[in-house]
């Protein structure tokens, strides 16, 4: 990971963010990382808090929250990766005359989410199994939130699954809502945003809401591991 980590173009990744609020990084883990991953999710002491998502009508499928300390693979990834978007996520508040800088170190958000009470670990491991999807949603969890945050896809699309794609949807005011449909292959790594991004108009930047969720999967098992910068309330 560490070197795939130093091999990221980041002026390539950040004109790609500031014009799709998205940006896949291929082969971000190895294979052997991605069967780690998926191993970790059987390891119950590991996690704080499992969902059916089934009981909360969020889609059908489940996925467990880490606990503190994460393993180290994962926060290596989350401290390494932070310092590189937070400047995207100040140029996009900037940009929408919105009166909020983020700290360019993760510890300082996080000191920030625990002032507010956010103090719960918010990665996570999905697995969606046949006819799993999840509803169009957003990762916020409290006041204090990034809005950015990364998936890494730890199965091998039309291979050991199919269906399964991941959408984004964008909505433009006083528009129709457009569909994004991403199938990156394993090991690689999804940057999106959390809530909005901003869009260039005659008149200036205006915000673009946006949310993401996961199409069915028609067969197979599916994982993918979340990893959200902010901390949660619950």
């Amino acid at each position: 990971m560490k070197t795939a980590m130093e091999e990221i173009n980041w002026n390539l990744i950040t004109d790609e963010m500031h014009q799709n609020g998205y940006a896949i990084l291929p082969n971000m883990l190895t294979d052997k990382d991605c069967e780690d991953l998926k191993a970790d999710y059987y390891k119950a002491d590991s996690f704080r808090k499992t969902v059916v998502m089934e009981r909360y009508r969020f889609g059908l499928g489940e996925y467990k929250y880490f606990d503190y300390p994460l393993p180290k693979r994962i926060q290596q990834i989350r401290t390494t990766l932070y310092p590189h978007l937070a400047p995207i996520a100040n140029a996009w508040f900037k940009a929408l005359k919105m009166d909020r800088q983020f700290p360019l170190e993760h510890a300082e958000l996080l000191k920030q989410c625990k002032e507010n009470d956010q103090q719960k670990a918010t990665a996570l491991i999905l697995k969606y199994g046949k006819g799993g999807f999840n509803t169009l949603h957003q990762d916020l969890y409290g006041d204090i939130y990034f809005p950015m945050q990364v998936v890494l896809f730890l199965n091998e699309p039309d291979k050991d699954y199919t269906g399964g794609e991941f959408v984004l949807t964008e909505q433009i005011p006083r528009a129709q809502s457009k569909a994004i449909v991403l199938k990156p292959k394993k090991g690689d790594m999804l940057v999106f945003t959390t809530n909005f991004r901003p869009k260039k108009g005659t008149k200036g930047y205006y915000r673009v809401q946006m949310k993401h969720g996961v199409s069915e999967v028609r067969t197979g098992e599916r994982h993918t591991l979340g990893i959200i910068f902010h901390d949660a309330l619950s």
